[in-house]
């Protein structure tokens, strides 16, 4: 695959997946997403790697979640709902390899959502995380909703997705979110750190470890599946648009008029 929305580095045993669309806070659309998914089965498989780093270009934004410019209704791939996630959350999930979210800027809405499903985040003191769907006509039914609960428990789990507020590095680190907060300078020699200790260790072990953590949350891919399908038929109303017309127009959603009586 020739990679357009993506950059792939191999360096000592690390894969590093780069989100390059700065201009877009590195929001993803269909065409990203699939890269994603390719080069981290490329990683997963590759003997000769030992950890995965996922990161976004720039200073600005690790991720801001899907790009609503590419998002009227459905997105513009394939998939559920216009954007494969269910694949995307599921190879992060079942790659045997460590997946490390090195975060600077915003990792909002889709990008809190990769952060959490993968195996650590790593902050740079500038890292901001939270959710926007239900402000935006949108949200995620699965691995972003369920597990995110297992990893901050359900009150702080339903506070980050029925407020939609931001929540600073410090504030994810203390919630569980976040595993470790350096200094933006520090960040990339962090990753490194964590990476050198994991090559250190058996592979194998690893791989068991795994696996082993994700057979307890397994059943979240089936309710995400079901939940995909639903979050397809709401893309569809009115309610929904409204919220991504309100986004593009930057300007407060109306959702008054949709609330049932």
């Amino acid at each position: 695959m020739q990679y357009q929305d993506i950059l792939y580095d191999v360096k000592g045993g690390v894969a590093t997946i780069t989100i390059n669309r700065p201009e877009n806070y590195n929001a993803f659309r269909g065409q990203t997403c699939e890269e994603l998914i390719h080069a981290l089965n490329t990683a997963g498989w590759d003997r000769a790697i030992g950890v995965i780093v996922l990161t976004g270009a720039g200073d600005k934004a690790f991720c801001a979640g899907g790009d609503q410019t590419a998002h009227e209704g459905q997105y513009d791939g394939r998939g559920t709902i216009g954007l494969p996630l269910e694949d995307l959350h599921s190879i992060i999930r079942d790659v045997p390899k460590p997946v490390i979210a090195k975060v600077r800027g915003y990792a909002i809405g889709g990008g809190n959502v990769l952060c959490t499903v993968c195996d650590f985040t790593i902050a740079g003191e500038s890292a901001q995380f939270g959710q926007v769907g239900p402000k935006v006509g949108s949200v995620d039914p699965g691995f972003g909703t369920a597990f995110l609960a297992r990893i901050v428990g359900e009150k702080k789990a339903r506070e980050i997705w029925y407020l939609c507020r931001r929540y600073t590095a410090a504030e994810a680190l203390a919630m569980g979110l976040v595993n470790s907060v350096v200094p933006d300078a520090a960040l990339d020699a962090e990753v490194d750190r964590w990476s050198a200790e994991i090559l250190e260790k058996s592979p194998t072990a690893i791989a068991i470890a795994k696996r082993s953590f994700n057979a307890d949350t397994e059943h979240q891919r089936g309710i995400a599946g079901l939940g995909m399908y639903a979050l397809s038929l709401y893309y569809d109303t009115e309610e929904s648009r409204e919220g991504a017309r309100a986004f593009r127009e930057k300007r407060k959603p109306d959702f008054n008029r949709f609330r049932r009586r």
